[in-house]
């Protein structure tokens, strides 16, 4: 996959900018151009003319340089890649990308891409572990959902101290510039979002989904080779990049849309946490306040749409399903799995603060017909893409 990719190799100031003399040596081995920028604190550690002569390019260093073209050096370094891998990216670069610094060459260029960003952290354990690098690095995660962080790795540092921080060896990292494509010729279809149910032309019942946790297994999916197809209910997330967008408002509309689909795809994920009821009538105006103090609405049940997928003369060879629940967890996930005919369904106890509906992390349990699996507390990127390798491990 790296064959005739253009990688933008981005090193800070960290005794692992050793390492990054092979990274650009195995990319180059891979078959990827490659370029690279160094903070002013990386060339403490290695010479740029080592960085040249391994890249055979220039190794750019200034965020004003006159003879990049037309003196934008940043604009024009955003442009070129294919893919950014920051190695090693420091705590000091860590904090300069959380809070938008644009005040060195490479912190300013990634603020000017929308080029997939991937990142090997490394700096000494304790430094890891405190408490404001990894706010930066959540604040990063929500940010920028598609960017990929890898490590770090742990073990013994150059500090002499042990721990989690060390930067991911330069193998590893190209390993994940170009993962197995595991998903080559596989469709997914995968709902995700709240739906809306009207009550008339301004109002409707809704609920609090953000469609972070279908992104995330759309983004794990797209990696691994598949083409994905996502049926979203209204929101202001965009839909990562590579995904077929099929948008949709209410509960009968996604229905109609998943059946469009369903022919076509060789997995099902619903995610989408679609109203379970909408009004028995939709007023066409705007209904008034009257003088009484209650208000009453009939409701009628929405149909089940992943109990549907689950039951179809079409059925795709996987259905997988999402269950939020504020109690009893592991049994209503249970009884929705075979109740709805489900492969797999994935259950989220949304008590817990700080997880589930709008939230950027996950905590999850899978449940099958007769096994279960547990994935802790992690982003919703880290989260989606546990799931898709799960079921890629139980299926293929």
């Amino acid at each position: 996959m790296l064959h005739n990719a253009r990688v933008l190799v981005g090193i800070s100031g960290g005794i692992a900018a050793y390492k990054s003399a092979h990274l650009v040596r195995l990319l180059k081995k891979a078959g990827a151009e490659v370029r690279v920028v160094m903070t002013q604190g990386a060339q403490a550690f290695i010479q740029p003319l080592t960085l040249q002569a391994l890249s055979g390019n220039p190794v750019a260093t200034d965020l004003l340089d006159p003879a990049a073209e037309a003196g934008m050096g940043h604009i024009e370094l955003a442009r070129w890649p294919t893919h950014i891998v920051l190695a090693p990216a420091t705590a000091n670069l860590i904090a300069r990308l959380n809070a938008g610094m644009a005040d060195e060459l490479l912190p300013t260029l990634i603020l000017a891409t929308n080029k997939p960003v991937f990142i090997a952290p490394a700096m000494n354990q304790q430094m890891w572990q405190a408490p404001v690098t990894q706010a930066n690095i959540k604040n990063l995660q929500a940010m920028y959902p598609s960017w990929q962080w890898l490590g770090p790795d742990a073990g013994e540092q150059a500090c002499g101290e042990v721990g989690a921080g060390r930067m991911l060896e330069p193998e590893a990292i190209v390993e994940a510039l170009q993962p197995a494509q595991k998903l080559a010729g596989k469709h997914l279809l995968i709902t995700s979002g709240p739906t809306r149910e009207a009550l008339d032309p301004v109002r409707f019942i809704s609920n609090h989904s953000s469609g972070k946790m279908g992104n995330a297994l759309a983004s794990a999916a797209l990696r691994l080779g598949a083409k994905v197809t996502m049926i979203t209910g209204p929101g202001h997330l965009p839909v990562p990049a590579g995904v077929q967008q099929v948008a949709i408002t209410s509960a009968l509309n996604m229905l109609q849309a998943v059946q469009d689909k369903l022919a076509s795809c060789d997995w099902f994920i619903g995610c989408a946490a679609v109203a379970d009821y909408r009004p028995a009538e939709v007023s066409e105006q705007k209904l008034k306040k009257g003088a009484e103090d209650e208000l009453s609405l009939q409701l009628v049940k929405n149909p089940d749409i992943i109990a549907t997928v689950g039951q179809h003369p079409q059925r795709p060879s996987l259905v997988v399903g999402f269950a939020a629940e504020s109690e009893a967890l592991l049994q209503y996930g249970e009884q929705k799995l075979k109740r709805k005919g489900l492969d797999w369904i994935v259950c989220n106890d949304i008590s817990q603060p700080g997880i589930a509906m709008n939230a950027d992390d996950n905590a999850v349990t899978i449940i099958g017909h007769s096994s279960q699996k547990v994935l802790s507390q992690a982003s919703k990127q880290k989260i989606g893409q546990q799931i898709i390798d799960f079921l890629i491990e139980q299926t293929l």
